[in-house]
């Protein structure tokens, strides 16, 4: 009987180890382009994964004026990517199009560049 609750008692706790997914601080420094859009009062990105979500924006800040803008972004993640989409004034970019997909590096730092409302 003590065999038995010596198995059961490392079965149990197998399985609970083996379900946590191990994770990592990822950081991504995004740079976003904007051109054809003047009096740019904010410029924000979402997201799927924390610190970033779909409902407010994590604010970008000015390198150029009207032109260009950079967020560094740090995810504790288990995930080898992440979804997101830039913001203008509070409005998304891409309607109606997919997120854009951000693959995270296998170092600790991505780079992500990008052209504001441009797929590519």
């Amino acid at each position: 009987m003590k065999n038995l609750s010596l198995w059961v008692f490392l079965i149990v706790n197998l399985f609970f180890v083996s379900c946590v997914q191990e994770t990592y601080n990822k950081t991504v420094i995004y740079t976003v382009k904007i051109t054809g859009i003047k009096d740019i009062k904010s410029v924000g990105i979402r997201g799927n994964d924390k610190p970033l979500n779909w409902d407010t924006d994590y604010e970008s800040k000015v390198i150029t004026k009207d032109s260009l803008y950079r967020a560094v972004v740090t995810y504790n993640t288990g995930y080898k990517f992440t979804e997101a989409k830039f913001t203008v004034n509070g409005e998304f970019e891409l309607q109606n199009n997919p997120n854009r997909r951000i693959e995270f590096s296998d170092s600790d730092t991505t780079f992500y560049e990008a052209t504001y409302n441009s797929a590519k």
